[in-house]
């Protein structure tokens, strides 16, 4: 068993495409309509090509739940999920050149270095490196 494809909730896909490929640089890997104005809209980091899919899901958008867990999760402060980085500094630097926000500035946590930002489309992201 493997895992190929991780879903991630968004509010607005066309906000959370700019997002993912502008400021985070994934690359676009399926952009298929599914109607209603909703998209199977995968990525995949440009770094590892044949890696998991981040698969941009309008979930909250049309399951009540989705959309309760996704704010509990923003109101607590706790990211949706984590995105490994060779350096945090180096991709806190560069971020917030680019205008993306911080909810927790680079800091030290044992064996890890962790940093967490907003991804605009409601959900915290935790970069982490192993140190």
């Amino acid at each position: 068993m493997k895992v190929t494809l991780i879903s991630i909730p968004v509010l607005d896909q066309e906000k959370a495409l700019q997002f993912y490929t502008q400021k985070l640089g994934f690359l676009v890997k399926k952009d298929l309509p599914l109607g209603g104005g909703n998209r199977w809209l995968t990525l995949v980091s440009k770094d590892w090509q044949d890696g998991p899919e981040l698969l941009l899901e309008p979930g909250p958008l049309h399951f009540e739940p989705c959309k309760v867990f996704q704010d509990a999760l923003m109101d607590a402060g706790m990211p949706w999920t984590q995105f490994d980085v060779d350096s945090v500094d180096t991709e806190y630097d560069r971020l917030t050149k680019l205008g993306v926000e911080f909810s927790m500035k680079p800091t030290e946590m044992g064996t890890v270095k962790v940093a967490v930002l907003n991804d605009t489309c409601g959900n915290y992201i935790q970069l982490v490196e192993e140190l």
